[in-house]
């Protein structure tokens, strides 16, 4: 009995950071795994909720394997059962129709927030860089969403030429750029401030304003207009 109730509480403790860091910080700063955990609520008696939301990611290499995801591999997963399953599969479809009905309307970029919130989703986990660049209209609406480029940010590879052309084409009133960096820390490097300036330059010769440069990490992000830099 001793044995069950320190298990239980072991297991309550562990699902109760991630909540009140979700409450305390917004559920921006939560890792996949933490989210997952709320989600599932409790672990076994063998396992804390915070190893279970793990396996579940190990079992599918990485939080974009859920999307796929069918109820007869959840419950292949040693501790999720229907009940968990369910829940896991509930979550996953509210997401792909809030991720649906974000793309049938225009979304408005307000602040630096607004535009990690907009690209956090699909960047946060990807392995290599990828540089996005948003295109608003005068309303700051989000007209179309493309990426440039896929590598390691360099100046020469950055043309300002591409970027604009498209921005012209879509008669864009101002543009985000954002690009991530896989090692999870969205510090700006060097080259990512002298990128922006390079940018700023071409958009303030042509009149299509850089809003910001964003750079998302893991489930967090740096603005480079809020640091300063532009």
């Amino acid at each position: 009995m001793q044995i069950e109730q320190a298990l239980m509480i072991r297991d309550v403790h562990a699902a109760d950071r991630p909540r009140e860091r979700l409450v305390n910080q917004g559920a921006m700063s939560l890792s996949n795994q933490e989210l997952i955990a709320i989600l599932l609520r409790t672990g076994t008696k063998q396992e804390s909720v915070l190893h279970l939301a793990n396996r579940v990611l190990t079992y599918f290499e990485q939080i974009q394997g859920l999307k796929d995801a069918t109820i007869e591999e959840m419950i292949s997963i040693k501790g999720i059962g229907q009940a968990k399953a369910v829940q896991l599969l509930a979550a996953v479809e509210l997401g792909r129709r809030l991720s649906s009905k974000q793309t049938d309307t225009k979304f408005t970029i307000r602040s630096p927030k607004d535009a990690a919130s907009y690209l956090m989703a699909d960047m946060t986990s990807l392995k290599q860089e990828h540089f996005v660049v948003l295109f608003l209209n005068i309303k700051n609406q989000v007209m179309h969403k493309q990426t440039i480029f896929v590598g390691s940010l360099n100046a020469s590879i950055v043309h300002p030429r591409e970027i604009f052309r498209e921005a012209v084409r879509r008669s864009s009133a101002s543009i985000v750029c954002a690009h991530n960096h896989p090692s999870g820390n969205p510090a700006p490097s060097p080259e990512d401030i002298a990128v922006t300036k390079r940018l700023m330059e071409a958009g303030s010769i042509i009149g299509i304003e850089l809003l910001d440069h964003i750079i998302i990490g893991d489930h967090q992000f740096t603005s480079l207009n809020e640091k300063g830099f532009m």
